[in-house]
């Protein structure tokens, strides 16, 4: 199983906003139903993810996350709107949560995630390359 996928199970595991029963899901069974919320098999696709937040006009809030200082918090309300709402109540049935844990839950976890996933380089491939890259700066700094 992918790393980054461990971590944001260990992540959403810990957080308070994903309740008492958040902090009790298999490791496995969460990493596995992060899988199919944010990617492919065993991948996160971080070029999705970074795009449904830009398009959620939460550009900012995700380039805080890419960078290497603070990562600003982003809300409940703002992943769902980011995500689908179609596709966070469909993870949270999977784990057997109320949408609100699973959203919470995210909350918390996908900064730590993304920010992780872009230090020490790795974001470059997950991104598309230099390609990739300047797109997003482009996204980032016409808002």
């Amino acid at each position: 199983m992918n790393e980054l996928l461990k971590l944001g199970a260990q992540l959403f595991s810990q957080s308070d906003m994903s309740g008492e029963a958040g902090s009790q899901l298999d490791l496995n069974n969460l990493s596995s139903a992060l899988s199919e919320l944010m990617g492919d098999q065993n991948n996160v696709d971080i070029k999705s993810l970074v795009d449904g937040f830009n398009a959620g006009e939460l550009g900012g809030v995700v380039s805080s996350w890419l960078g290497d200082g603070n990562n600003e918090a982003v809300s409940p309300e703002q992943v769902s709107e980011a995500l689908g709402s179609d596709k966070i109540s469909d993870f949270a049935k999977k784990l057997g949560l109320s949408e609100e844990e699973a959203a919470g839950g995210l909350s918390e976890a996908l900064p730590k995630m993304i920010d992780n996933a872009s230090s020490g380089g790795s974001l470059l491939d997950s991104i598309g390359g230099i390609e990739g890259a300047l797109n997003l700066a482009g996204r980032f700094f016409s808002k």
